[in-house]
């Protein structure tokens, strides 16, 4: 199971230890607000397999790499994994286009700044990524 700590930006699974980022409004599960929701997921989607380390991503697809965009802006690299909430609270996490994906604002990881998403430097998100399959279960606590 994927262990994803909110108040210590990481992210846990058996022996990796990867600093993230989640949602800068905090947590939550309402549709716009930017914030990260809790509780039980399974990866529902794996995207990107094959694709190189900074391919960008824009409604899941392939776009290009990485060119050194401005920090600060929200780019979705490397690979992204969907989640799908399990529980009443979290159930529109799907909808609500929340992952877990590689991200160009590295200098922020460890820190909430995302708009939701749980994002990872991109070699740590191609790490994990080579090791979740479907179905795999997630959880995101406080």
């Amino acid at each position: 199971m994927l262990h994803i700590s909110v108040s210590r930006q990481e992210l846990r699974y058996g022996e990796l230890c990867f600093p993230c980022s989640t949602g800068k409004a905090g947590t939550g599960s309402e549709p716009g607000s930017g914030r990260t929701p809790l509780g039980l997921f399974e990866i529902a989607g794996l995207y990107g397999e094959n694709a190189p380390l900074m391919t960008v991503f824009r409604g899941r697809i392939p776009v290009g790499t990485y060119p050194g965009a401005a920090r600060g802006e929200d780019v979705i690299l490397t690979r992204i994994l969907t989640l799908n909430g399990l529980e009443p609270h979290n159930a529109n996490t799907l909808s609500r286009y929340i992952y877990i994906h590689g991200t160009n604002d590295i200098h922020r990881l460890g820190t909430p700044a995302s708009h939701g998403c749980i994002r990872l430097a991109p070699q740590d998100m191609l790490t994990l990524f080579n090791c979740v399959t479907i179905g795999q279960k997630v959880v995101i606590e406080p």
